[in-house]
């Protein structure tokens, strides 16, 4: 199939610029512009945003002093508790801690937890600095503003990602809608827009395009003897040889039942003509096996390109193609008819 999901309308994404700017940071890059931040608004050494472990996050080896310092601040659980201890050394239980009477001395640690949407707890902002600080209420203040403005980022992104899995859900309905649900193919609405749209580009460039359309013989027959099912199954696989007769970017179509149009953008009436014959081959080297017997099948096939008919729009070219394949099912089955002005029955 040659249709990309912008010829139905089915952009990748169909948002504004910032919301698009969103989507495209990194969740990381986000949580790391707060802790710039933090440490820039209180003039200290680190800040976290904690989901529960920075551990391993810098990316640096454990011996780094930002590794000592997400290794110190891992020990805190998340807590809903506000914790400013301004100077570690007069803590006893935390004075003796290796990373504070040691390397890298750490000396103040402040904590502030960070909340979801629903109102639990989901992370905790951290301050950590080689020196005490006294945090007034200004500071508190200002670090439980720091916190809401974490909130609310993480809010925009559970929405932003919400309406991404909905873009995607919207885009998978819309396709749904244009293919055939057994064949994978297009179906008859999709395969005559990608007609008009491969017509307008081919002409807009100069280019021939052809049509190409095909029934296959002994479909009918074997759904009357042999039921849908397994008739269906036949088709399944004649129609994966039909695909791989042609381009990756030619387009095929469930046109009628059992009658299939593929579009073939850029091909001449040489060309068409050629991918018909390697398609007839094709199907008819393939026989089916039902009931312990061999069926051989066999295709019609009518034709019809822009550079015979230059001036058909998408309506006549698919008449032409159909009267074609009329005469290739009048010839016998196992036929090939290119519409050919003046004589539109002429056998090829």
């Amino acid at each position: 199939m040659s249709l990309n999901s912008t010829d139905f309308g089915l952009t990748t994404l169909q948002v504004n610029s910032g919301f698009s700017k969103i989507l495209a940071e990194k969740f990381e890059a986000k949580i790391a512009r707060f802790e710039r931040v933090g440490m820039g608004l209180f003039g200290v050494a680190n800040c976290f945003v904690t989901f529960g472990r920075v551990v391993g996050r810098s990316g640096l080896t454990e011996r780094s002093i930002t590794e000592m310092e997400a290794a110190f601040s891992d020990e805190f659980p998340l807590s809903d508790e506000v914790l400013v201890l301004s100077d570690l050394n007069v803590h006893g239980e935390f004075g003796q801690h290796r990373f504070v009477a040691g390397p890298p001395m750490i000396r103040f640690f402040a904590s502030f937890p960070v909340y979801g949407q629903d109102g639990k707890l989901v992370a905790c902002l951290r301050l950590l600095d080689y020196q005490p600080h006294i945090f007034d209420d200004e500071q508190r203040l200002l670090l439980a503003d720091l916190a809401i403005m974490v909130e609310r980022e993480l809010a925009l992104s559970a929405v932003c990602q919400n309406q991404l899995e909905l873009m995607k859900q919207n885009r998978r309905l819309k396709r749904d809608t244009l293919v055939d649900p057994l064949l994978g193919t297009w179906n008859k609405p999709a395969i005559i827009r990608s007609l008009r749209l491969e017509m307008e580009r081919c002409a807009n460039s100069g280019k021939p395009m052809s049509l190409l359309f095909l029934l296959p013989d002994q479909i009918a027959e074997l759904r009357v003897k042999h039921g849908m099912v397994l008739t269906d199954q036949i088709l399944v696989r004649m129609v994966s040889r039909i695909r791989s007769c042609i381009r990756p970017f030619d387009a095929l179509g469930r046109f009628d039942n059992d009658q299939f149009l593929i579009v073939l953008p850029g091909a001449s009436r040489l060309v068409v003509m050629a991918v018909a014959e390697r398609i007839r081959l094709s199907v008819m080297m393939h026989s089916e096996w039902i009931e312990n017997a061999e069926v051989s099948l066999t295709v019609c096939v009518g034709l019809a390109s822009t550079d015979v008919y230059p001036d058909a729009d998408p309506e006549i070219l698919i008449s032409l193609a159909e009267k074609a394949l009329l005469s290739a099912k009048r010839a016998g089955n196992n036929t090939v008819v290119q519409a050919t002005p003046g004589q539109p029955d002429m056998m090829i």
